[in-house]
This record gives structure tokens, sequence and C-alpha cells, in this order.
């Protein structure tokens, strides 16, 4: 299993390129409560999941650990969305009006407020979700009233297989679908978050604006294989 030691080292060796106003987040997915227990004795404080049951496990077994905050990553069924308004301080991956204003009707009854990003498509990918722009866009509004969620900014997860060059593409184009929102003055909604980049593309990322990257692989390895 991967240690705190090997962690640290791996952290160190990509610090430098990650500027202080990036957020590193760790997302360990798939891999035991051990591990992020490990991570935080390295110092990471800020972990992703994206499956509610596997999390929320976590999260009992690392009940100990203080001054750690949860972020959402996947897909979110409707149907469990209370769960994450109750177990977890942030969502990257609100990708409809619809889950919104179920996510703050739920917070609203508990008397959370949750941190939310948007996910927007930006390229034909039948295996990622989110809002195309056009439909954001159009929902503005709507959004702009869920008081009991933060919407702080935008996700984007580039296809599989691109170039480099078109992943800065992609990337690109959700900096200034961001920069078009903020320019429209909403009240509520903000565009101060951008959530994009990966273990493989973290740099690209950051080099077209991204303010959070979700780094797993590069952390801790290969995830464990399901059985």
């Amino acid at each position: 299993m991967t240690t705190a030691a090997e962690i640290s080292e791996r952290l160190d060796a990509i610090r430098h390129s990650i500027p202080n106003s990036v957020k590193l987040i760790a997302v360990t997915k798939t891999f035991p409560a051990a591990i992020v227990r490990a991570a935080y004795a390295a110092g990471i404080r800020d972990f992703a999941e994206n499956k509610v049951q596997e999390a929320l496990a976590k999260q009992d077994a690392l009940g100990d650990l203080t001054g750690v905050t949860w972020h959402f990553i996947g897909h979110l069924q409707s149907n469990k969305s209370r769960k994450v308004v109750e177990n977890f301080d942030w969502v990257h991956s609100v990708d409809s009006l619809k889950l919104a204003t179920r996510m703050h009707r739920q917070a609203e009854e508990i008397g959370r407020r949750v941190h939310c990003c948007l996910q927007v498509k930006l390229a034909s990918d039948p295996t990622k979700d989110g809002f195309e722009p056009a439909d954001l866009l159009a929902a503005l509004p709507k959004l702009d009233e869920l008081s009991s969620l933060d919407i702080a900014g935008l996700m984007v997860i580039p296809p599989y297989g691109l170039t480099d060059e078109e992943t800065a593409t992609i990337f690109a184009a959700g900096r200034s679908l961001a920069t078009q929102i903020q320019s429209m003055g909403l009240s509520r909604v903000r565009m101060d978050t951008l959530s994009m980049g990966m273990s493989g593309d973290f740099g690209t990322a950051i080099a077209q604006g991204s303010t959070m990257i979700r780094l797993g692989s590069i952390l801790f390895g290969p995830r464990p294989k399901k059985n």
C-alpha cells in the first residue's frame, strides 16, 4: 500500500508546477480509507469521491480526521442527492437544472449551503454528462435563484484521447464560458472556480486558468482493480 512518505515524495515532485492559487484535490475513489489517512498524514486536506456509498463508508472510517473537505465529482443520481448534500462540502458535477433545484431544496431543509460547480460538456462525448453550453446559459436565471447552493464556477472534463492542443482548446473554452457568465452580473452565481485538470493534463489545465485540479494516479499509483 502507498505510504504517507511516498505520497509526500510524489507531492514534492509536482508541487513546483502548481501555483498557490490552485487547489489540489486528491481523488481517492476506489482506494481504501487507509490511503486517505496516509494522504492526510502527507498534508492533503481535500479529497474527492465519485460513488456515494463508497465515500460514506470512508467518511465513517475517517471520522477522527479534522479539517477535511470532501468533494463529490461523479455523476449524481437524483435518488442519492440528499446523502451528498448532507455529507459533502463541494459537488463539482451538478449537470442539470433539475438536479440543482433538488439539491437546493434538500440543503434548505437541513440548513446547509453547499458549494457547487456546474459540469459543462464542451465536446461530444457519450461517456460524460454535463450541461450543453446553450442549455446552461438558458438555465442561469433559475440557477441564480437557488439560495442554498453556492454556485462558484464550472467543472470541465475533456474527452479521452485528445492531443494536448485539443485538450487546451477545451479548457480554454471552459474559461471563456466562465468569463461570459461572469459578465452577466448574476446575483448569486459566481465564476471564480474552474475545476479542470486531472493527473494526465493538470499542467495544461493550469495554463488555461484552472483553480482546482483533481489528482489521483499521479499521487497514489494505479487504482485497485475491481473484484
